[in-house]
């Protein structure tokens, strides 16, 4: 009897631990932000910057670094949408925001090979956006005098969203 039980308790186990990739489901499931969001997120942003007197470009790309939104303002540098575009792709692309990415990746560390991947971008303005754990897309800012205010304003408008990104 001892042994039927031990044997059953091993094949119940034994099913619940998949050990092919054929035992995987064949679609997955996942989350991105609607255009709605991204286009609030990208003029909660450039309207920050713009308080504080900065005329910037705003980029948002989906989870996979395709771009939702591109706003420039007016006065801002003509490299700023690229340099936006590339701090957000940066920011989904390593999981991170780019004032951290700048830090790890400084020449001398093991990390700074990095910083020659194509379109990698490690200055600061370019911050991931997360719901309930998960990347769902990614801003970046350019053209404020300094990452740290791009980035200030990137949260901020990350903040402007937050009620939008729960589920």
């Amino acid at each position: 009897m001892l042994k039927h039980v031990s044997f059953a308790a091993f094949l119940i186990i034994f099913r619940a631990f998949p050990l092919h990739a054929d035992d995987q489901p064949a679609l997955v499931s996942f989350k991105v932000m609607a255009l709605e969001t991204a286009q609030k997120l990208a003029q909660a942003t450039l309207d920050d910057c713009r308080k504080k007197g900065y005329q910037v470009a705003v980029s948002v790309v989906d989870r996979f670094g395709t771009v939702q939104v591109t706003l420039r303002d007016r006065f801002a540098g003509v490299h700023t949408p690229e340099t936006a575009r590339r701090k957000a792709w940066t920011a989904i692309s390593f999981r991170t925001d780019t004032i951290t990415m700048w830090e790890q990746t400084k020449t001398g560390t093991t990390a700074s090979g990095i910083r020659f991947v194509r379109d990698a971008l490690m200055a600061g303005g370019g911050v991931p956006v997360e719901a309930a754990g998960s990347i769902v897309g990614g801003i970046g800012v350019s053209g404020a005098p300094g990452g740290d205010i791009d980035d200030e304003c990137a949260r901020v408008g990350i903040e402007s969203i937050a009620d939008l990104l729960e589920f």
